[in-house]
């Protein structure tokens, strides 16, 4: 039987089972959860309650906050802010007091800057591991949302930022990897775990009123998202290349390693759904908060990205990220 792959599950393959698997049916369920969403969506009275749920397993630094941090940004792109937390925190054999007070702390820093509040969780010296695992579940009590699925046909596809912000911070970590990037560079690229938080940008798009859909640019990079986002929404795309922002840094780790920025994890850029012909009042809305580029559209059917050189290609399936391929190929412990 072949083995899955590291990283997300394909697919098709999460498809065929975790999705089929899903409880009891509710009539309070109103975001069902598939392949693609950030989020799922219960009404509770007069609100709804969406709510996200991811483990930090790719990070080698700063696990608490990245795990309080991406959960966050999946219910952010409801377009609300995020609320509440549960945190789980699960340690190697050996670990000590000290390692989880580091951690609770992360967790706690990163809980007050986006203010969300902490209700509880849980916590254990776990077997089996040999780094610590945290998870978050996020979630908020809301008036309205959008969700990753609600893009429609002919809508701009627009994303804050620059591509692959998480995994280009994460390899500058790396240090044997980067023979050739400069010390310089990599002290840049380090800070760029800075610029993960979108709740600003989430928010301020949706409150204009012409944003149909977002998504958060996880594991998969752009063109992961883009993929996922156009399978929630029964869509296609059309992706031009190079009209994708990559910074300088990004680039520099990206061609040293020989991998690509689209494909690498970028939780901190945004993408969304924009009515046509509005691309200028969401940018008008994000003045201020962060750059926003205009990338591509939804389209009817196929997914295709125009490349730099103008070819086309067909994208039939998400990527695999490239922050597993290039942590596969290191020899020796973290």
């Amino acid at each position: 039987m072949k083995r899955l792959p590291l990283g997300k599950i394909p697919i098709e393959i999460l498809n065929g089972t975790v999705l089929k698997l899903t409880g009891a049916d509710s009539d309070q369920l109103v975001a069902r959860p598939r392949a693609g969403l950030d989020f799922a969506a219960v009404r509770v009275g007069g609100k709804f309650m969406v709510a996200s749920a991811d483990p930090i397993t790719g990070v080698s630094e700063n696990v608490g906050a990245y795990a309080v941090g991406v959960s966050a940004n999946d219910v952010a792109t409801s377009g609300n802010r995020p609320q509440f937390a549960e945190v789980v925190i699960l340690l190697p054999r050996g670990a000590s007091a000290s390692d989880l007070k580091r951690i609770a702390l992360q967790v706690h820093g990163a809980a007050m800057k986006i203010g969300v509040t902490i209700l509880g969780g849980h916590t254990e010296v776990a077997p089996g591991i040999d780094h610590p695992i945290i998870m978050a579940t996020v979630f908020s009590l809301v008036d309205r949302f959008v969700t990753s699925g609600d893009a429609q046909e002919g809508d701009a596809i627009m994303m804050t930022k620059t591509a692959g912000l998480e995994g280009t911070a994460e390899l500058a970590r790396e240090y044997r990897f980067h023979t050739r990037v400069s010390a310089s560079t990599l002290r840049r690229a380090r800070r760029f775990v800075e610029q993960v938080d979108i709740t600003k940008e989430a928010v301020a798009s949706f409150g204009t009123g012409r944003v149909h859909a977002m998504h958060d640019c996880t594991e998969g990079g752009v063109l992961g998202a883009v993929f996922e986002m156009s399978l929630a929404s029964g869509l296609g795309f059309m992706l031009e290349e190079a009209a994708v922002p990559v910074a300088p840094e990004t680039r520099e780790i990206c061609d040293a390693l020989s991998i690509d920025p689209l494909r690498l994890i970028g939780s901190g850029s945004l993408l969304l759904a924009v009515e046509p012909g509005a691309e200028a009042e969401v940018e008008g809305a994000l003045r201020g908060v962060c750059k926003v580029t205009r990338i591509g559209s939804f389209v009817k059917d196929r997914r295709s990205v125009v490349g730099r050189d103008g070819s086309t290609r067909e994208l039939k399936s998400a990527p695999q990220d490239e922050l597993w391929r290039v942590l596969a190929r290191r020899s020796g412990p973290r």
